[in-house]
């Protein structure tokens, strides 16, 4: 017998486990979400300039010219879709106090590294994976994914798979405009890995989170969202 399970829940679920599974995977140094790989090397970038900048001001200034490029794509424009803009700042001031608490994981030896980068790996694809269970408006990545994939009728699973190897790209150019030509910071071979098979973890998820619970709203605040 299925679980009932808040969609509200789901979004703060979502917001936790995606910036824990970034604070992880950057703590292991293997290399970030290839999602958030763009975000980070313009964190990195710009930091050690204007010591007030941060990771989630990075994320959430990126996500907002996402916005417009996906608005243009889809040829469609809806107020709701601002409350993603929302997300993503209320996403980056989480992401920013998982950081200051990520300082204090000891990363000096291999396996901790290791059991970092995996855990993150997970952590994001649970979190996002909630996201997509949820009416409150995602960050804007998961938007983008969603109404774009939806506008041309792709499989979303399929279409989050490419959409992460084009930022893994991106990521990569990124870092060889701005640190040099074959010198990775933020993208490596971990952030690779990740960028094929995040898409099918978030599916698997989806499948559990499905087979185990219904999605049931706890406030009448859908409408809200959808105009």
């Amino acid at each position: 017998m299925k679980k009932r399970f808040s969609t509200e829940l789901a979004y703060l679920m979502g917001i936790v486990f995606i910036a824990s599974g970034v604070v992880l995977m950057e703590k292991a140094d293997f290399g970030v979400s290839m999602v958030v790989a763009p975000a980070y090397l313009l964190y990195r970038w710009l930091s050690p300039v204007w010591n007030c900048f941060t990771f989630g001001m990075a994320e959430y200034c990126l996500q907002a010219v996402l916005l417009i490029a996906m608005t243009a794509v889809i040829r469609n424009f809806r107020v709701s879709f601002l409350f993603s803009f929302v997300t993503a700042v209320v996403y980056g001031l989480v992401l920013d106090g998982f950081m200051l608490l990520g300082t204090l994981l000891p990363a000096g030896l291999l396996w901790q590294r290791a059991a970092y980068y995996l855990l993150g790996m997970v952590f994001c694809a649970a979190g996002v994976s909630a996201m997509f269970h949820t009416y409150i408006p995602p960050e804007v990545y998961e938007l983008f994914v969603k109404e774009v994939s939806n506008h041309f009728g792709v499989n979303i699973n399929r279409f989050k798979t490419g959409y992460d190897c084009v930022s893994c790209l991106t990521g990569i150019l990124m870092s060889f405009l701005i640190f040099g030509l074959w010198h990775f910071e933020g993208v490596k071979w971990g952030t690779i890995l990740c960028a094929p098979v995040n898409g099918w973890i978030i599916g698997r998820f989806s499948a559990f989170y499905e087979k185990h619970w219904t999605f049931y709203d706890c406030f009448p605040w859908r409408k809200y969202f959808s105009i």
